[in-house]
């Protein structure tokens, strides 16, 4: 009798080590790929089956969540409660077409997915639930870009230079997701065909203009070639360009003639040239540099790079080969000061006045500041990385002072920044190329310029050729810089930045 009670004992034990195998099999080597199957019921229907985690803003508001509705097919609808105010960055999960924006970056921690167990019950039955992402935008300060930015397309990226935090990404056109949540295949449908439709500049509100679309970076190119004069060839600092200081001069092996905006004679050292951006000068500077160092300086600030925001569709900036000026010394004086086929986008040019701004440092880029458990616990925070060291300290701390003079004398004097705020800028205002003689008009800066906490990149492309970066973009830096700084003393942004719109 024992011996069979040993033997059925056991079998007993055998049978409960299969069960306790074939659990640990599931949960912890099978996982990965049952949450990717096609079959699996969570990825049929991802947002519309299971409640998928929170997306939060980084004062803790929230900018997506799951919400309960009687239908047997979509128990659940994605809600976004600020709209387009952050539906560029957020970006959607519909029912029938899938995810984008950080819905698609986060998804496999936003949808339902197998948890750790945490008992010896959830080990033989695993439990699935959502994470929550947590976001470094600030919607105070969203919404003082979208104030300024209103009808009219453009971005604005406001970046902290010491972390590389994201704190403002807002692009005109953008889209009311809304209806892209519908259970009604038809609403969500008709919805998104017009939301891909381009309006007159080419834009499609489902694009991302700050991360998805580039264009020439005018002046603003100018700190970039200034770097490659203090990285490569100190003396050029100091050599005069065009000492006649005439208002145009024409370029070597051509018959062109590149003329300074509204005719202004301009020359000098680069000291005398940034401040009032003057363009035969700079590009005068940049042949002198060479096209080696050029294409060297570009490069090291990101360009020909995709920046590694995580943000699905971010678009690499881009500066010719150096090969390619070969037999092209115009085309090289013309990338010199941002024109040419020279283009770069908001996100782009924000980590350009953000690196020179942070001793010669240009941070990575992100979104995502820490990851949320179901339970509270926070599983993951970012850990702050540098993408790119274009200039040491020392070398960065030859060009803040030049881009203080454009805020106290120079192109951007007419700004009005506070002088409290102690900002760095640069202007540009960039040819299109197109029939109507349109204007890209930009402006970058960054605050406090001894020891910044915020840098700006603002692009408002197509605009008449009568405006200017200073008259178009500077507002909205502008508006954005004391929203800034009065969100950092407690006080509402959105008051201290009002009559801050663009003409």
């Amino acid at each position: 009798m024992s011996r069979r009670l040993r033997i059925l004992a056991t079998i007993i034990l055998l049978l409960f080590v299969v069960i306790v195998a074939q659990s640990a099999n599931i949960q912890f080597f099978r996982a990965p790929a049952l949450i990717a199957s096609p079959n699996n019921p969570s990825n049929l229907n991802p947002s519309g089956q299971f409640p998928r985690g929170e997306i939060l803003a980084a004062n803790g508001a929230v900018l997506a969540y799951s919400a309960k509705q009687n239908s047997p097919y979509f128990p659940y609808r994605r809600v976004y409660p600020d709209g387009s105010l952050t539906s560029g960055v957020v970006g959607v999960s519909s029912p029938y077409y899938g995810v984008s924006g950080i819905e698609e970056e986060y998804n496999g921690l936003l949808a339902a997915h197998p948890q750790p167990p945490q008992s010896f019950e959830q080990l033989l039955a695993p439990t699935s639930a959502a994470d929550s992402v947590t976001l470094t935008i600030q919607p105070a300060l969203q919404q003082v870009a979208r104030t300024a930015l209103k009808g009219i397309d453009g971005a604005a990226v406001a970046i902290d230079p010491k972390t590389g935090a994201v704190l403002v990404m807002y692009s005109n056109p953008n889209y009311n997701p809304v209806p892209l949540t519908s259970p009604n295949i038809n609403i969500d449908t008709a919805a998104r065909h017009l939301y891909l439709k381009p309006d007159g500049n080419g834009f499609a509100p489902l694009g991302l203009v700050a991360t998805q679309q580039t264009f020439p970076p005018g002046s603003t190119f100018k700190v970039i070639t200034t770097a490659a004069a203090v990285v490569s060839k100190p003396a050029d600092l100091t050599k005069s360009f065009d000492s006649n200081r005439g208002a145009c001069t024409t370029l070597p092996d051509s018959n062109l003639l590149l003329c300074n905006s509204g005719g202004y004679a301009c020359g000098g050292d680069v000291a005398e040239m940034l401040p009032p951006s003057c363009d035969p000068g700079f590009a005068l500077l940049g042949i002198d540099l060479g096209a080696d160092f050029m294409f060297k300086a570009a490069t090291s600030f990101g360009y020909d790079a995709t920046p590694p925001l995580d943000l699905p569709n971010t678009v690499a900036s881009y500066f010719p080969t150096a090969a390619s000026f070969s037999n092209n010394i115009p085309g090289l004086a013309y990338s010199s000061i941002g024109q040419e086929n020279v283009r770069a986008s908001a996100l782009q040019d924000a980590l350009v006045a953000a690196a020179v701004g942070n001793g010669g440092i240009e941070m990575t880029p992100h979104l995502m500041s820490f990851i949320t458990a179901p339970d509270g616990k926070i599983l993951e925070r970012y850990k702050d990385s540098v993408w790119k060291k274009p200039l040491t300290p020392t070398q960065a701390r030859v060009i803040v002072p030049l881009m203080e003079e454009v805020v106290t004398g120079g192109t951007a004097s007419g700004v009005g920044f506070p002088a409290q705020f102690d900002v760095a800028a640069k202007t540009g205002t960039a040819q299109t190329g197109n029939v109507k003689k349109n204007t890209d008009d930009w402006l970058i800066a960054f605050a406090p310029a001894t020891n910044p906490t915020i840098a700006i990149a603002v692009v408002v492309p197509f605009q008449p050729t009568a405006n200017f970066g200073a008259t178009v973009a500077g507002p909205i830096v502008k508006c954005l810089v004391e929203g800034f700084f009065a969100m950092q003393a407690g006080k509402n942004p959105s008051v201290a930045a009002t009559g801050c719109e663009p003409k």
